[in-house]
């Protein structure tokens, strides 16, 4: 019999239950997530360097911009989570 979420908070636990079900049993975390890893990288790549001439004429000057790309981009999640934190306890 399939399960079925009535709420939201039914859903996250089963999609949490998935999750870590898949990880406990994956032999190799790293490679499964690497194809995930790659297309990131490449979309701050593309970011900083949308012709690709960067990469072509200076390959250590594109890699400190997508290192700073990279950052930026972290630290806007963290932003974010931040101001949920704060929303999330206002409200309460």
């Amino acid at each position: 019999m399939p399960r079925t979420a009535t709420t939201s908070a039914d859903r996250v636990l089963h999609a949490r239950i998935a999750a870590h079900t898949r990880w406990a049993r994956e032999p190799d975390r790293s490679a499964a997530t690497a194809a995930a890893r790659g297309t990131l990288e490449a979309r701050f790549v593309a970011e900083v360097d949308p012709t690709g001439e960067l990469g072509r004429t200076s390959p250590q000057e594109l890699a400190i911009r997508v290192g700073h790309a990279r950052k930026a981009h972290y630290l806007r999640l963290a932003q974010l989570s931040a101001q949920a934190r704060r929303a999330k306890a206002a409200g309460q």
